[in-house]
């Protein structure tokens, strides 16, 4: 429960990979949240394995059943480009459905996602000029970014080794969308972090003694760096604060290489 506070604080949304649910992202939430921002963390309906809704209603996947077949995971995050801008009326709208409403500064709006959730951020982007900077951790853009860009807005690209096994769908997307990104924007790769390392599985599997077999970088250090970079990234753009972790390559984080910058 937020303390009382008269202040106001940014707004940052997370959007999860597909089947994944919201709580795969809780670790770096936990972090946005300690350092003043309202996270805003989503489940979405029928494209996770298990949604629970109040009342103890439970969602499955019928998402999977539509775009696993032809691959037309653009569906995914064009859905999620329409279903986020819902999520901020009911937050910041006249009408809000949170009760502590009053502490978020519309003004002043983030999104990050993993997977199709980053995906997801920039066409969210796209849709809804009030989300001011956005992140994207090692999703493929199946939905593109706009041929004219995101109106100068600022885009933080966070991906994994690329030496590691790819992903099922061969990505030549980050190649294609980098040049059409017309604000600050910077394209960062970690070494020895496979797909799911800007989530809570490494983290869980190390704690569980099962550490996870796609990602040899240590779950501690995969969410040092998650939580570094991204919440850097939101302080910049979204409170003016200086980053200058991303201005260059850092001794203190040999794994991170700055691909494009």
């Amino acid at each position: 429960m937020p303390r009382p506070s008269s202040d106001r604080y940014p707004l940052i949304v997370l959007s999860p990979g597909f089947t994944m649910p919201r709580a795969s992202l809780t670790t770096l939430a936990e972090d946005l949240a300690s350092s003043g921002y309202v996270v805003a963390a989503v489940d979405h309906a029928y494209e996770s394995d298990g949604t629970t809704f109040p009342g103890g209603r439970v969602l499955g996947c019928k998402a999977c059943e539509q775009v696993f077949p032809d691959r037309s995971l653009h569906r995914v995050s064009d859905g999620r480009a329409r279903d986020v801008p819902f999520v901020l009326d009911r937050l910041t709208g006249p009408r809000p459905a949170w009760r502590y409403s009053r502490l978020i500064d519309s003004r002043h709006i983030g999104m990050a996602g993993h997977s199709i959730g980053g995906a997801a951020a920039s066409a969210t982007m796209a849709a809804d000029p009030r989300v001011d900077a956005g992140v994207n951790m090692d999703g493929t853009f199946f939905t593109p970014i706009p041929e004219g860009g995101l109106d100068g807005r600022p885009f933080l690209m966070l991906a994994g080794d690329p030496a590691l096994p790819p992903p099922d769908f061969p990505d030549t997307s980050w190649e294609d969308n980098w040049p059409r990104l017309d604000g600050w924007k910077r394209w960062l790769t970690v070494k020895g972090a496979g797909h799911p390392a800007f989530t809570d599985w490494p983290v869980l599997g190390d704690e569980a003694g099962y550490p996870h077999p796609e990602t040899p970088l240590s779950g501690t250090r995969s969410q040092q760096i998650t939580r570094a970079y991204v919440g850097s990234f939101f302080d910049l753009h979204l409170r003016g604060t200086p980053a200058p972790r991303l201005d260059g390559p850092a001794a203190t984080d040999p794994e991170v290489v700055f691909h494009r910058s």
